[in-house]
């Protein structure tokens, strides 16, 4: 009977929310319960805004973890008021913001295995309300995946192996701010006594596996490759970069503190915590599947197969595809899959997202408005006028001439490339392959609709070029390399024109869907591991099981074309040019050129961004005018 069957739950934990959904076998949403750190927990004296303290003058952007054992309580609470009945779940999972590091002390472990049953987890791991004591914790903070203190300590990264592209060979990934052994190299000279006392370091995805656990998890096999620590072809600690956070003796200690790296995504770590049975009821036997970060669960959202590609359209806009191929480069991420061996996850970062599209349509709708208001956040105009034009269009060419307008547009400093804010609109000649800026005072032509999406889409065709290859059509007939699928997700997968504009650029041999699953993905992702985990046959991969499970139908509606002969080759065209004008650009900021910079400007920090940050929390939050895009 639907009501007696088993039941899995999946967890995400982001900047600012905790959310707890809980599935059947069947993969159909049951429950689901969230909490909002600033609203719900406004009266636990935590004080944080957007989920986390910021000290702007250094960097600095974290958040204090017993705010998220409180959730914990919380969405549980929840959970049993929309009427879960706990002892049906089979199994649980749950993902983390990537990179940020949780440092236990040394009475945690025993603390999660005496937990009081009658009493909650925050009043027995949390300390005080008012962190005037740590708890189980040696630091009661955690760095958020947005800080950018630790410049320097990047810097030591790039050159430890000899270079940043060396760096992204090893570990999948060039130095970055956010993450994990840059900042436990700074936690390290920052904070030497709460370093010393730390016995356990964990990431934010195995944090709260410990929490359910009832012990300290291991990280899982996804995740760990976003810690610039982890060699992915040896498949071990890389010693060398330990070495640099902790010193030459203290490798053997901080691989002690780091613990064994869980390689079976699906290997339950053990049973649920006896406190949580006797506090709400789950049975003794339900086990607890690796968790992993929030990127690695978002391809496990759907059955994402080795080609298909995942483009979340939100603040940020990130890229995911898995992929067989191991091409590691500084510009991009390589991570192991979370389920997959054999696989990797492809991932593309960058802070200019919407904030750029929104840019350029409240001037569409300025330049229409009798009082040049940018009020109207409607996108009708902006589609119309993306639609109109067409693929690479410059208008003053000639008659015949195939010259192609591109551009940049970076309201935020951008990290693909690593540029600081500005804009910039160039001249392709495919020709002559030479480009020219355009005349700048030409003020409309640097607020281009068709122009920004083009930008934002050539970028990643660029990027992802060598992990396509040539596919069958329907008909049989063999197409260019290009993804067989291109996803959509997040608050620009709603816009048709970016839809179309995306399958254009892009192709897709079986065109362009959108993925409907509200801001669920992560934890979804989490559940269906959750669901694979328990119930798999001993050789059955995730892509089978959750394949033969998935409703299509539900969650997907085809919203483009993909491959349109002549335009993916015009675009294809394009490319160079698109190469070259970056180079360009870069070389120009590299020389002192202040071309784009709008008066009172200054050049930021040439690494990744300081606030904004870039994550890829693809279904996180969004604000109301991302919502209608």
């Amino acid at each position: 009977m639907a009501d007696a069957g088993p039941l899995y739950m999946g967890f995400d934990l982001s900047t600012q929310q905790l959310k707890g959904i809980v599935v059947s076998s069947d993969l159909k949403l049951v429950h689901e319960a969230k909490v909002d750190f600033d609203a719900d927990l406004a009266n636990s004296h935590y004080g944080v805004k957007n989920g986390v303290f910021t000290i702007p003058d250094k960097h600095e952007i974290f958040a204090p973890v017993a705010m998220w054992v409180e959730a914990v309580d919380l969405v549980l609470q929840r959970l049993k008021k929309s009427g879960l009945d706990f002892s049906r779940v089979q199994g649980v999972s749950g993902a983390g913001m990537q990179h940020g590091t949780v440092f236990w002390n040394h009475d945690a472990e025993r603390a999660l295995q005496a937990l009081d049953a009658g009493k909650t987890l925050v009043e027995q791991l949390g300390g005080d309300a008012d962190n005037k004591t740590n708890g189980v914790f040696s630091h009661p903070y955690s760095p958020n995946w947005q800080d950018a203190s630790t410049q320097k300590e990047c810097d030591a990264f790039d050159a430890e192996l000899g270079s940043p592209e060396e760096l992204a060979q090893v570990t999948g990934s060039k130095a970055h701010h956010r993450f994990s052994g840059p900042q436990i190299l700074r936690f390290h000279t920052k904070h030497p006594s709460a370093y010393k006392q730390t016995a356990r370091v964990s990431l934010v995805s195995s944090f709260l596996a410990s929490i359910f656990l009832g012990r300290i998890a291991p990280i899982d096999i996804s995740d760990v490759t976003g810690m610039n620590f982890w060699d992915i072809k040896a498949e071990c600690w890389h010693e060398k970069l330990l070495a640099l956070a902790a010193g030459n003796q203290g490798v053997a200690d901080l691989k002690a503190k780091l613990g064994d790296v869980q390689r079976d995504g699906g290997k339950a770590v053990g049973q649920i915590s006896n406190y949580l049975v006797k506090r709400w009821g789950f049975p003794k036997d339900c086990q607890i599947v690796p968790f992993t970060g929030d990127n690695p669960a978002t391809i496990l959202a759907l059955p994402l197969r080795a080609s298909d590609a995942i483009v979340s359209l939100g603040t940020s806009t990130t890229f995911l595809m898995s992929t067989r191929q191991y091409k590691p480069d500084p510009a991009y991420h390589f991570m192991n899959h979370p389920t997959t061996p054999g696989l990797f996850m492809f991932m593309l970062c960058y802070k200019n997202g919407s904030l750029a599209r929104e840019k350029v349509r409240d001037f569409v709708n300025s330049s229409i408005s009798t009082s040049g208001s940018t009020e109207n956040k409607s996108w009708d105009h902006f589609n119309t006028e993306a639609l109109r034009v067409a693929p690479m269009e410059y208008h003053d060419a000639g008659k015949g001439s195939k010259q192609m307008r591109m551009g940049l547009w970076f309201p935020l400093q951008e990290i693909v490339p690593n540029v600081r804010a500005g804009e910039w609109r160039y001249i392709y000649n495919p020709a002559t392959k030479t480009i020219n800026p355009e005349d700048e005072t030409l003020s409309e032509s640097f607020y281009d609709p068709r122009g920004i999406i083009e930008s934002q889409m050539l970028s990643l065709r660029l990027r992802s070029a060598g992990l396509v290859s040539e596919e069958k059509n329907a008909a049989g007939n063999v197409l260019p390399p290009q993804p067989r699928r291109v996803y959509l997700v997040g608050g620009g997968s709603a816009n048709e024109a970016i839809a179309k504009i995306c399958g254009e650029v892009l192709g897709s041999v079986e065109g362009v869907y959108r993925l409907d699953i509200g801001g669920n993905a992560c934890a979804l992702g989490a559940a269906y591991k959750a669901v694979w985990g328990c119930e798999r046959a001993s050789s059955e991969t995730f892509e089978d099981l959750i394949g033969k499970r998935w409703d299509e139908a539900g969650f997907v509606k085809r919203v483009a074309d993909g491959y349109q002969e002549g335009i993916f080759e015009r675009y294809g065209e394009a490319l160079e040019g698109f190469a070259m004008m970056e180079e360009e650009v870069l070389r120009i900021e590299k020389g002192g050129k202040k071309r784009g910079e709008k008066k009172g400007e200054e050049d930021g920090d040439q690494d990744e961004g300081i606030a904004a940050g870039v994550t890829g929390e693809p279904d996180r939050k969004r604000s109301k005018t991302q919502q209608g895009e």
